[in-house]
């Protein structure tokens, strides 16, 4: 596969989207940027990756930030833009790779080799790896995925052209409770390679 990949991977929290994207990435050979964007830019801006943390894919507190025309007191508006400023600055270096949330299929439209994939499950499945994985009960477990997709919803409606899980706005969306993790993988790298 010769052509630049960009690969865009939304997920709803417990899909198991983030171990989806790891291994999509180390089958394409390609890089996986998530959260380590946070660490190539606090390094760029010899600031600490903790200061950034707390503003990585929240939606701006309207009540503690002003906006006037395209300026902003928000750290989340400008930390998303640093954010789509990284990926853009990767994409035209010629670079692959695989991209975990931060509205990546925003910040990279247009681009020839932009696939976006959004990664969704059952209730029960997601319920049942988040309480084994984080080791907590039911409740918490429940909790926890409302918050966390709660959150990535605001956070995406507020950065990206269209809505967080409608299909419209993906290449492709796939339930990974079907298929497990690992057949979830192929038929992703079967669709890119046709793609590509």
């Amino acid at each position: 596969m010769g052509k630049q990949m960009l690969i865009s991977i939304s997920r709803e929290f417990g899909s198991e989207g983030h171990t989806i994207a790891r291994k999509v990435a180390a089958d394409l050979g390609i890089t996986l940027y998530d959260r380590n964007i946070l660490e190539a830019i606090a390094e760029e801006k010899e600031t600490k990756v903790e200061k950034l943390e707390q503003f990585d894919e929240v939606p701006r507190n309207m009540m503690l930030t002003r906006s006037v025309g395209e300026h902003t007191s928000s750290m989340e508006d400008h930390l998303v833009n640093m954010q789509f400023e990284f990926l853009q600055r990767k994409a035209d270096s010629g670079e692959s790779f695989v991209v975990v949330g931060r509205c990546a299929e925003t910040a990279l439209k247009g681009r020839d080799g932009l696939i976006k994939i959004f990664i969704l499950g059952d209730k029960e499945e997601k319920h049942q790896h988040i309480k084994e994985y984080f080791h907590i009960s039911d409740g918490e477990a429940t909790a926890k995925i409302i918050r966390h997709d709660a959150r990535r919803k605001l956070y995406h409606n507020r950065y990206s052209e269209f809505k967080w899980g409608d299909s419209r706005g993906y290449d492709l969306c796939i339930n990974s409770s079907r298929l497990g993790v690992d057949k979830t993988v192929k038929i992703i790298e079967e669709y890119i390679k046709e793609r590509m």
